[in-house]
């Protein structure tokens, strides 16, 4: 009967967790949509926005990433005050305000105006970039890798709702160059208010674990150990090379080689799908060889990206390297958050990720506001060369990881 009550009840949770997961692969689909017009067509509205010097031109993706960052630490605070749906509601609601602050910079020519309104977007981002362990941590320990790459797989509409928002918008309030685009972000944002109404998610903030009271540990003594400090950096260097290179693409595409913007966009449209098709198998794969191997494997597949953009500027180029960036960033990222993930305890689970997030998209915030910079005066080349000294970085640290997990002393 005990036997019988413990299959009843982890079935109720695996149940419970399903729900929640799917709940928040749908908020995922729609609101990740943001993500994608931004980056796709943020960098090129700046770009008419300038008058001579352009080499600010990828500001505006930096208060996106910027934002990003601080919608971070803010939805960390938010979730333990207020509880998470309501944090991920004020984070729709931030999304829609920079939609609407966007359009009206687009029609003033207001060139920081619209960096401010996509500081705005990228908070609601930061947001999003929460759902993703808000699903690892309503799910069993070995449901979580799964959860993980349900939701990155959710992406998968938002890389084709983004793109064709902007392809099919951009000159919907003409003359005005992406004003439609940027409008089109309220509703995409107000949306998933409907859904979050029915999310229940479990409370994190207990420190009961196994029915034993565990205190919460120093934050200094959870990010200094090695298997956190080397998914975080795997994790940044994988972010922040996919943001580099992506916030350079569509310069280089446009500016650089004289593509029409429609190819600029389906080429982040691709990438987009290449970043998140993966995801319904990786958490398998995590599963199968351990988040370490699926981590180095993307690494490799963003030094074959490198390889593909230093053929050559044709189209194939440029969409071949974008596919490879983004299948890279998927194993890459998804692997790095799990290893993340499994370094600390669920009570320990909101200041971590808070942490986390913000060196995170601090660095990714630089990468991108450096990349405009990098193009301008380099050029598309130099940009992918950065790939390789980040990767070899970040494999030596997966090796250093494994050789310790091999070890007697670790046994």
């Amino acid at each position: 009967m005990s036997m019988d009550a413990g299959q009843q009840a982890l079935q109720t949770q695996m149940r419970s967790a399903r729900r929640s997961v799917m709940l928040l692969a749908a908020v995922q689909a729609v609101l990740g949509s943001a993500a994608p017009i931004a980056i796709s067509s943020g960098s090129l509205a700046g770009y008419q926005l300038l008058a001579d010097d352009k080499t600010l031109a990828t500001a505006p993706i930096t208060g996106f990433n910027v934002g990003t960052a601080c919608g971070a630490v803010l939805i960390a605070i938010l979730s333990r005050s207020l509880g998470r749906r309501s944090a991920f509601m004020l984070g729709c609601l931030i999304g829609a305000m920079g939609g609407a602050l966007a359009t009206i910079a687009l029609f003033r020519g207001d060139f920081w105006m619209f960096a401010v309104a996509l500081l705005l977007i990228g908070t609601c981002a930061g947001f999003t970039q929460k759902i993703r362990f808000a699903a690892a941590d309503a799910s069993p320990s070995h449901y979580k890798p799964r959860a993980i790459s349900w939701i990155l797989g959710a992406g998968i509409v938002s890389a084709v709702l983004g793109p064709q928002v902007v392809i099919f918008a951009k000159d919907l309030l003409a003359p005005v160059t992406f004003a439609g685009t940027f409008l089109a972000i309220i509703p995409l944002c107000l949306l998933p208010l409907i859904l979050l109404a029915f999310l229940r998610l479990p409370n994190t903030g207990s420190a009961s674990t196994g029915g034993t009271s565990l205190p919460a540990r120093p934050l200094k003594e959870i990010v200094l150990t090695q298997r956190f400090m080397t998914g975080m950096i795997c994790g940044i260097g994988t972010y922040a090379l996919m943001t580099f290179v992506m916030t350079g693409a569509p310069l280089a595409m446009v500016i650089g080689c004289g593509f029409p913007t429609e190819m600029a966009a389906l080429g982040i449209q691709w990438h987009v799908l290449a970043m998140f098709g993966p995801s319904f198998f990786t958490g398998a794969l995590i599963t199968r060889f351990g988040a370490e191997r699926i981590v180095a494997a993307g690494l490799f597949i963003m030094m074959a990206c490198a390889v593909v953009a230093h053929m050559g500027v044709e189209l194939w180029n440029f969409w071949g390297a974008l596919v490879l960036l983004g299948i890279g960033w998927n194993f890459g990222f998804i692997g790095s958050t799990s290893i993340v993930a499994s370094s600390y305890r669920p009570h320990e689970a909101d200041k971590v990720q808070g942490f986390h997030d913000i060196i995170l998209f601090g660095t990714v915030a630089l990468s991108s506001f450096s990349s405009g910079k990098v193009f301008v005066t380099w050029g598309w080349s130099f940009i992918n060369l950065v790939i390789w000294p980040v990767t070899i970085v970040c494999l030596a640290l997966l090796l250093a990881l494994a050789l310790k997990k091999r070890s007697p002393a670790s046994t």
